[in-house]
């Protein structure tokens, strides 16, 4: 047996030892399964044991020899607040990536860190040995970013259905692993179910209402993805309600689709202390008390809370509101989950895996590669790549920023590369102008824009590092309220002020404007279009992410992200924020002109596409095959982007993503790119079954290498 130095875990696993042989406690017999394990335990569990272990925070139950658990750890990009870990770009960014099979290496990576940690959290003497050092981690967010404004779009991986389900189940997939044994990696959550996207200041008392239409094209797809095809082992209900039912209480989310419709057999888990706003005036006050709410969150399918009410649970069997038996599925599912990560006997088949891959130079180089594949060169008129021996100022709220770039629900890594500490290494004397704020109402003293511009008259370009901050945007920020943001959210989608007016002085002042956006968002850029000579996105990249600012700048690595957001022109083109209609949103079904679409970027080299063609395998499965010439150079990533597009159809989408690739490719050299055709690539909203289904029909297939119609080749076809 492991030394185990924390008193209370030592205590518990000496009174397991002193219980009779696991010949008669089947629980204790690690010949059975997790699930027959799990069956035997709850049998022996009192009403009060059972309603204390469905909270997050599980104690012991010494007599039974079960140790205490805390279900709560987050992993959005790497183990968040578990002392050093290795810290990847934002969500945001890595959907910029476009690329599944890039995420399920990383999240394979995270699970391997956490694994580590979870090990020496249980043989190493700590204190706080269970809040965020378990294997269950709440993640990934899967919500569609449809408003550019709302402050945790940021943790998601866009505003699109399809990409936000192909790269969820590459998460699920890296950090549950292969579970063939009847082992558990990690746990994945698929989180926050469902129709919830801002605004973060109404959270807690808001009521989502959709068409049945948006309902299932847009809002459940992803979770319909990681449900029934990633055997997603948890699902977090989010606070928001839905149809007058608080989404907690919710049986027609939670039991209709989830549970009945899609056969998803996991774990059913609140948002944090979401069920204490089912009551309450200045919240869902949809029920009178708590022992009400945690009532009508079990009978709607709640098994594991993340909040204070359980408790009350034997007040609301005394009351009437509840049976004895109302846990029992719920329990013996929790403990089926900590049987097979191996949790409840304190070994796993990870044991093995070295503390050397904790913050290792492996995942270091893998988190470099993350954010250099994540950077989308919106503009570049000809100024980028840089020259090696070119002569640049750097000026920024964001150049020098490490916290920034680790966003939020964030870790600690060993060290942090800022875009400063990147060109330092690169051009050791640059003269460096902190310049602007992110916003003129963080400082006190006016800004000298005059004497900031004065400053760097002996150079003609100048790389501006600004943006925003996961400062102000992010979750439910109660002291944010500055112009353009409020509580976590944006009002406003402009860039800050006094960045907009020290850009355009540097213009002015006939500056080269290299603008490097640090943002987990859109930012409408139309007048820094006008005047910056380059732009690129950057997002919240990591530990690594000035290296790959400056790898992109000076051409050691051809820029390859696309933007799996629109970027709109201006705040006109949005709808009103708390309008969940779709009508209008995101590139599906806006029809203005955006100022740079979804599926947008730009590389050092250029592609040529061929006109497509759809043809029929030997085993009867067709497939879009279309050439791609690298024209240009340089060898180069292209992301080949299918679009379906349904002509006939006048109320849906204008087009919707149903295929994508990453290919690379040679200079002058043309690939040969297949991307399958399947049932589900016609997926289509059938409003006689009110459901998502293959429908037959003339449709348009649009490649390409973005959203926008003058980069697609388009056929017909028949379906």
């Amino acid at each position: 047996m492991r030394k185990l130095t924390n008193l209370a875990s030592a205590l518990v696993l000496l009174l397991a030892c002193a219980l009779p042989s696991a010949a008669q406690l089947p629980y204790m017999d690690k010949s059975l399964s997790p699930a027959e394990r799990a069956a035997d335990l709850v049998g022996r569990l009192t009403l009060e044991e059972k309603a204390l272990l469905i909270r997050y925070d599980s104690p012991a139950v010494p007599r039974l020899g079960i140790p205490a658990y805390n279900w709560w750890n987050e992993a959005l990009h790497g183990v968040a607040r578990n002392g050093y870990a290795t810290v990847y770009p934002m969500p945001i960014g890595m959907a910029a990536t476009f690329d599944p099979q890039l995420l399920e290496e990383v999240f394979t990576s995270v699970s391997d860190e956490a694994r580590v940690k979870y090990r020496l959290a249980r043989t190493v003497e700590n204190p706080s040995n269970y809040w965020y050092k378990g294997l269950t981690f709440w993640t990934p967010n899967i919500n569609i970013f449809r408003d550019p404004r709302w402050g945790r779009g940021m943790e998601t991986y866009g505003e699109d259905p399809y990409l936000t389900g192909q790269l969820g189940m590459a998460v699920v997939r890296g950090l549950q692993g292969d579970r063939s044994d009847g082992h558990l990696k990690a746990q994945a959550c698929a989180k926050h179910y469902a129709v919830h996207s801002g605004p973060e200041s109404q959270r807690h008392s808001f009521n989502a209402e959709v068409s049945e239409r948006d309902l299932w094209e847009t809002y459940l797809p992803a979770f319909k993805d990681l449900v029934t095809k990633a055997d997603v082992d948890e699902v977090m209900f989010a606070y928001n309600s839905f149809e007058g039912y608080p989404c907690g209480a919710n049986k027609r989310l939670l039991q209709d689709i989830l549970r009945d419709e899609w056969g998803f057999k996991g774990i059913i888990l609140s948002d944090c202390w979401a069920v204490s706003d089912f009551y309450g005036e200045n919240n869902h006050n949809w029920v009178k008390d708590g022992e009400e709410a945690v009532a009508a969150a079990v009978h709607a399918g709640m098994e594991l809370e993340c909040g204070n009410l359980t408790p009350r649970i034997p007040n609301a069997v005394a009351r009437g509101l509840m049976e004895k038996t109302d846990l029992d599925e719920a329990v013996t599912k929790l403990f089926t989950v900590r049987f097979a990560l191996g949790e409840m006997d304190f070994e796993s088949p990870w044991d093995n895996i070295p503390e050397s891959v904790l913050c290792s130079e492996e995942h270091r180089l893998q988190s470099l590669d993350v954010a250099r594949k994540s950077m989308v060169l919106l503009k570049n008129d000809g100024i980028l790549p840089l020259k090696k021996d070119a002569k640049v100022a750097l000026v920024g709220p964001n150049a020098a920023d490490s916290v920034m770039m680790w966003g939020n629900y964030e870790g600690t890594p060993l060290r942090t590369v800022t875009l400063l500490d990147a060109l330092k290494a690169r051009i050791p004397d640059i003269e460096y102008v902190p310049g602007c704020p992110i916003a003129a109402e963080l400082v006190k003293e006016a800004v000298d824009i005059d004497g900031i511009v004065s400053k760097l008259s002996d150079y003609e370009t100048v790389i501006f590092a600004g943006g925003i901050s996961p400062k102000l945007e992010g979750e439910e920020m109660k002291d944010v309220d500055i112009p353009g943001f409020f509580g976590g959210d944006r009002t406003s989608i402009m860039l800050p002020a006094i960045q907009k007016q020290l850009i355009a002085a540097l213009a002015k002042a006939g500056k080269k404007i290299i603008f490097v956006n640090f943002s987990g968002s859109t930012i409408a850029l139309s007048d820094e279009d006008k005047v910056c000579s380059a732009i690129l996105q950057a997002w919240y990249p990591g530990q690594e992410g000035g290296t790959a600012v400056a790898d992109v700048l000076f051409g050691d690595f051809n820029p390859s992200g696309r933007l799996p957001l629109t970027f709109y022109a201006d705040d006109s083109q949005l709808p009103e924020f708390t309008e969940y209609d779709m009508t209008g949103r995101t590139y599906r079904f806006f029809t203005g002109k955006p100022l740079y679409p979804f599926g947008h970027g730009l590389s050092y080299t250029s592609f040529k596409y061929r006109k497509p063609k759809v043809r029929t395998l030997e085993d009867g499965s067709k497939v879009l095959v279309v050439k791609v010439k690298n024209r240009g150079r340089r060898d180069g990533d292209e992301i080949v982007q299918l679009y379906i597009s349904k002509p006939d159809d006048a109320e849906g989408p204008v087009k919707v993503l149903r295929g994508m690739q990453r290919v690379s490719i040679k200079a002058r050299q043309t690939v040969t790119v297949t991307i399958p055709l399947d049932e589900e690539t016609f997926n289509w909203w059938n409003p006689e079954s009110g459901r998502m289904q293959p429908c037959p029909g003339n449709y348009v297939l649009a490649v390409g290498g973005s959203s926008a119609d003058n980069d697609l080749k388009k056929i017909k076809y028949t379906n």
